[in-house]
């Protein structure tokens, strides 16, 4: 009798070789840029993230939720259960829309609130509005940010740092001050930080100070007592697997530069 030889699964590509590669032709946006206007796509896994039920019955706001890293985790998000309330800049409301769109999809409520976060007042609105709706509130994404690059130090006015830092700083605290006390146990706070934080391009010097505080506060904050004991805060730094993987290879004489 011949011997059948088992089949072999087909091995299945590597995530990282499944997207377009550059170079890309580079359309200059002003800011804040827009996604509708990206001549590539990211993708947010609007059609491969399946969902398992993790967060049913929950609700979420997550700040800058209208595109990039804030839509993708919208979306993860929706199709795990939860309702989601984007905050966002009135100028980016066409991208606000479609990630709306791709949360009622998933069969979910999706909330927009364009607003400035950098305006405590707003902030504190946007946390009591969103309990008056929804009863409650179980998880906080303080992703939105503001980056500029500098060739010098003295080129840096003091409208762009203000900005900087009401934007990625200030704004985190206005709202995890918001939102905290009205957060039951088992409520997470999760804030953005950056490869930035730990090999700072020189370029980028506003937006690393700003990334640093976080991840210093972060320590802080996780001290019991300082959130609701059964509470997590955390942080999520998305460049630092990548950050890894060049320190582990690169030569120790290798300038560090990150964009």
């Amino acid at each position: 009798m011949r011997e059948i030889e088992p089949k072999q699964a087909a091995r299945p590509e590597h995530p990282k070789e499944q997207q377009a590669k550059p170079p890309f032709q580079e359309k200059p946006q002003g800011f804040p840029g827009r996604e509708e206007e990206m001549q590539l796509r990211p993708d947010h896994g609007e059609r491969s993230y399946r969902g398992h039920g993790r967060l049913v019955g929950k609700t979420a706001l997550i700040t800058g939720g209208d595109s990039g890293i804030g839509r993708a985790v919208a979306i993860a998000f929706a199709r795990e259960g939860a309702d989601v309330v984007l905050s966002y800049l009135t100028e980016e409301e066409s991208d606000a829309r479609e990630t709306q769109h791709w949360i009622e999809e998933a069969g979910q409520r999706g909330y927009t609130v364009p607003g400035d976060i950098r305006d405590e007042g707003h902030c504190k609105k946007l946390v009591e509005g969103i309990v008056a709706e929804q009863g409650h509130l179980d998880i906080l994404v303080n992703n939105a940010a503001y980056q500029m690059s500098y060739e010098r130090l003295e080129d840096i006015s003091l409208e762009e740092l203000d900005r900087t830092f009401r934007t990625n700083l200030f704004s985190m605290f206005f709202l995890c001050q918001a939102a905290a006390p009205r957060m039951q146990p088992g409520s997470s706070i999760i804030n953005t930080s950056s490869i930035q934080a730990f090999m700072a391009n020189p370029s980028l010097l506003p937006y690393a100070a700003t990334k640093a505080a976080i991840c210093s506060a972060l320590k802080a904050a996780a001290k019991p007592g300082r959130f609701q004991e059964s509470g997590r805060i955390s942080a999520a730094s998305r460049a630092w697997l990548l950050a890894g993987e060049s320190q582990r290879t690169a030569p120790r004489t290798t300038p560090w530069n990150w964009p």
